[in-house]
């Protein structure tokens, strides 16, 4: 009888001991969507222990939107959210420091039917445009810009806009309902696996406005005060977030991890959309990202103003993380 309480008495303090031991493990809570492909790396990182070996442990945190993912964020019920470097821009200028890790440089494009007679930006003049987002979306404005400059139209005057979600626009457009789509890069990479053509890319428009490398605008957002309340653990985080990309990139085996998350009906779809994520998994260091992303906010602040930007009039000085912000 002793002996057994002995050994219960011993679980229990050696239960109490593994829990406190856990306890001590900083956690990174991730916001998530349900088909954002974050879900696609938190996966990985925690199918190979990539949080546990870089000692810390990572909680995917699964929100119903973009906006309930802002919110969680800025009450800082999460720890991070892929955002927008704008609106990460627009909280830092406004007084709201918050810190950015580069996530991709796939962002999106122009789609139109595979046998579609518009072949330029030019074409566009006269046709059913749906765009992805409202008036103020990044993508919108850097296409404004690029026809502007390339083909001499507004194109907000001189097509027929159609604003909406992603899902909704890039339905109308199967449909027939829209002769073009402006959408995300997730959606483009299905439509193509259906015959669909890009007739343009975000990153091909930002070439063409004087960027020369791809710049990521969305990223991991932490608040600065998460990075100075445990710098060890963003750190960790930031480290896994890029050896999980790695065997992404390197592994072909990875993608099985992956796969019964991305909704990919058949294996035209599957590959459509590996491949445009690891063309978008960015490579440059940060201060390529920042040189290249200022020019980029020269422009849609001219374009946007401040109901775009905010008052900031440049990218805040503290904006990239470096591993040294905190």
């Amino acid at each position: 009888m002793l002996s057994r309480r002995a050994m219960l008495a011993g679980g229990l303090l050696g239960g109490l001991g593994l829990r406190a031991a856990r306890a001590d493990v900083p956690t990174i809570r991730l916001g998530s969507l349900p088909f954002g492909t974050s879900t696609w790396e938190a996966a990985v990182i925690k199918a190979r222990g990539l949080d546990t070996a870089n000692g810390f442990e990572l909680d995917a945190v699964k929100l119903a939107g973009n906006d309930a993912a802002r919110i969680s964020f800025i009450g800082g019920q999460v720890d991070t959210i892929i955002g927008d470097l704008l609106w990460a821009a627009r909280l830092g200028n406004d007084g709201q420091a918050v810190r950015f890790i580069p996530y991709s440089t796939s962002e999106g494009g122009v789609m139109v039917p595979g046998g579609s007679p518009v072949r330029s930006l030019k074409d566009l003049a006269g046709k059913r445009l749906g765009v992805a987002g409202g008036p103020l979306d990044k993508n919108w404005l850097l296409l404004r810009a690029q026809a502007k400059d390339a083909a001499g139209i507004d194109l907000e005057q001189a097509a027929e806009i159609a604003y909406g979600a992603p899902p909704l626009i890039t339905l109308k457009l199967e449909q027939g309902a829209l002769d073009a789509a402006l959408t995300y890069w997730t959606y483009c990479a299905r439509l193509k696996a259906k015959g669909y053509r890009q007739l343009v890319g975000a990153e091909d428009i930002m070439h063409a406005l004087g960027v020369p490398g791809d710049v990521a605008l969305i990223g991991y957002l932490f608040q600065d005060a998460t990075v100075k309340e445990k710098p060890a653990a963003v750190a960790a985080f930031a480290r896994a977030s890029r050896a999980a990309k790695d065997m992404l990139a390197s592994d072909p085996s990875t993608w099985q991890i992956v796969r019964p998350l991305m909704a990919a009906e058949d294996e035209a779809t599957f590959e459509a959309l590996k491949h445009d994520f690891l063309a978008g998994i960015p490579r440059r260091s940060i201060a390529e990202e920042r040189a290249d992303a200022e020019k980029l906010y020269a422009v849609m602040a001219r374009l946007g103003g401040a109901r775009l930007v905010g008052k900031g009039d440049a990218l805040p000085p503290d904006l990239y993380y470096t591993g040294r912000n905190g």
